[in-house]
């Protein structure tokens, strides 16, 4: 297993020791020594077709960190940096994660998360540090001027829930001390 740093702080990007043989391959998805100072408490599966967008997704009162990986399909995984005392405050990374690259990406609390679905259809697992609060949630526009993530999009506008379509701006959202 490789650790990779990224472009801000405390996103980091897991390379899993995949095993391969004649019958196919082993790998460890997770491991508790990977994150010691992170209890998992919830683990989500979504499913979506080319062209979904799911996000830019939050929330404040119980912050959720996410470990996201992809086991079909391939998606464009994005984190926007929402610590106001961050240097890369309104900063974001993006990780294309792919059942072929096995990568999985780190999104600690204090970000905004979100993917598009950039094959036929991609199933996405993310294992969080706090349990989804449809109450507690946020949403940023996915296309906010101010935070400008380059989405790979084949067309002008993405697939869009009711929610994530009408997300408020970076600029009206709250963001953690």
């Amino acid at each position: 297993m490789k650790i990779l740093k990224t472009s801000i702080s405390d996103l980091i990007v897991i390379l899993p020791d995949v095993h391969a043989d004649d019958r196919g391959f082993f790998l460890e998805s997770f491991r508790s020594l990977w994150l010691p100072d992170h209890q998992f408490v919830q683990d989500n599966h979504s499913h979506s077709i080319m062209g979904t967008l799911r996000g830019l997704h939050y929330q404040m009162k119980n912050p959720q960190g996410k470990l996201v990986r992809v086991i079909r399909g391939k998606i464009f995984d994005v984190a926007v940096d929402l610590r106001a005392r961050s240097p890369t405050f309104g900063n974001w990374e993006s990780r294309l994660l792919s059942e072929d690259n096995k990568e999985i990406f780190w999104i600690p609390p204090g970000f905004a998360h979100g993917f598009l679905v950039i094959s036929k259809s991609a199933d996405v697992i993310y294992r969080c540090t706090n349990y989804y609060d449809p109450k507690d949630e946020h949403t940023i526009i996915w296309n906010d001027p101010e935070i400008g993530i380059d989405w790979p999009l084949e067309e002008s506008r993405p697939v869009l829930s009711e929610r994530d379509l009408n997300g408020i701006l970076f600029s009206d959202a709250p963001s953690f001390p």
